[in-house]
């Protein structure tokens, strides 16, 4: 592999599962932020948790992978990228923490106090993530204060520009609005009505903020020089699925405007990464200060190791994650969780009042 530009290749890697992440968790988040909006009653609530109780662990492994294939490949970036964003991404990995626990013990007790708290859970171990990672990567193009050592040389509010926090509403809302249109999908009946009402909703505000910081992104780009290598039809490509999203829902055409969301939530961090290359961190005090794929990554036999392992792996990973969504493809019911009815004189049996579908918290 000497003939290959393996830092290139690695950039690659790294950005394809944190698009693969952010397609796949994107609907995980958009829904349990949805969750105290769509559901009038604990069954609604149970459709909306098991619409993505199947999934919702295997997104994760993508973030899980690409973290691990960050400190592996480019180590500086990694100490840079967690010392500079400690507390973003320690609040994200506690949000993530509650909710994973929150999936397992809501349905522990069927108290209503237990199930509020665990519900409160899930909303904001959805909601911070689906914020924070906007204002990080964000963050990471517009730039943070790294001095010529590499290291973090500011504190947390030197995070929080107004690009940052704009790049925060606006990956918060594409995560809400692909949530609302998997909802459609994946559910019947008047929920699927009720989620298609909020994704038009939604889609009026997330239009708005892309565009905005789409423009932002160029202008910044033309300003301070830190264009990447974006062709430009990447960010005209984000806008022009965000807008078809809007029609398709209009059409009633539902799995087209689940992928046409989802597309927007991709191509808008590829046009975050091209811009960044190759760099993958910008220096906001000197751009010579930049992190890039070159001062920051492994030996490049660390990299070819891991090259012939990844691609290895990956194809088993990939077929078994599309395999369970095959699997579960089936849409989730109010019937699947209300309790059977009960024939005469059987009122007493064992299991008599159990839900009619599987087990769900």
């Amino acid at each position: 592999m000497g003939s290959l530009n393996l830092p290139t290749v690695w950039f690659a890697i790294l950005a394809y599962l944190w698009l693969g992440y952010f397609f796949l968790e994107g609907f995980d988040f958009g829904v349990m932020i949805l969750l105290p909006f769509l559901s009038r009653d604990d069954t609604d609530r149970r459709v909306l948790i098991n619409s993505i109780g199947p999934v919702w662990d295997g997104n994760e492994v993508w973030l899980v992978v690409a973290g691990a294939g960050t400190f592996a490949a480019f180590p500086e970036w990694y100490a840079t990228l967690f010392s500079s964003f400690y507390l973003p991404l320690l609040i994200i990995l506690v949000a993530l923490i509650f909710r994973a626990v929150a999936f397992e013990f809501r349905g522990k007790l069927s108290t209503p106090a237990w199930r509020v708290w665990w519900d409160r859970a899930l909303f904001f171990g959805s909601a911070l993530p689906a914020l924070l990672w906007g204002v990080a990567f964000a963050g990471m193009l517009h730039g943070v204060p790294i001095d010529a050592h590499k290291e973090f040389a500011g504190n947390f509010f030197d995070l929080l520009s107004p690009y940052a926090l704009l790049g925060g509403l606006v990956s918060f809302a594409l995560f809400t609005l692909h949530g609302a249109l998997y909802l459609v999908l994946k559910t019947d009946a008047d929920m699927r009505e009720r989620a298609r009402r909020v994704a038009g909703r939604v889609w009026w505000p997330a239009l708005g903020l892309t565009f905005l910081f789409l423009a932002w992104s160029f202008v910044n780009a033309v300003q301070t020089d830190v264009r990447g290598v974006v062709p430009d039809w990447v960010p005209l490509g984000a806008l022009g699925a965000l807008v078809t999203v809007g029609w398709l829902r209009r059409l009633r055409i539902d799995f087209w405007a689940f992928l046409a969301s989802g597309a927007t939530v991709v191509l808008l961090f590829a046009t975050i990464f091209l811009n960044l290359y190759p760099r993958v961190m910008v220096s906001s005090l000197d751009p010579n200060y930049s992190l890039t794929i070159y001062n920051a990554s492994s030996s490049n036999y660390t990299l070819t190791v891991m090259t012939i392992v990844a691609l290895t792996i990956a194809p088993f990973v990939l077929c078994y994650e599309a395999w369970s969504y095959w699997v579960f493809r089936k849409r989730i019911r109010r019937e699947d969780f209300e309790p059977r009815p009960v024939a005469p004189g059987q009122a007493g049996s064992p299991g008599a009042q159990q839900p009619a579908g599987a087990k769900a918290p």
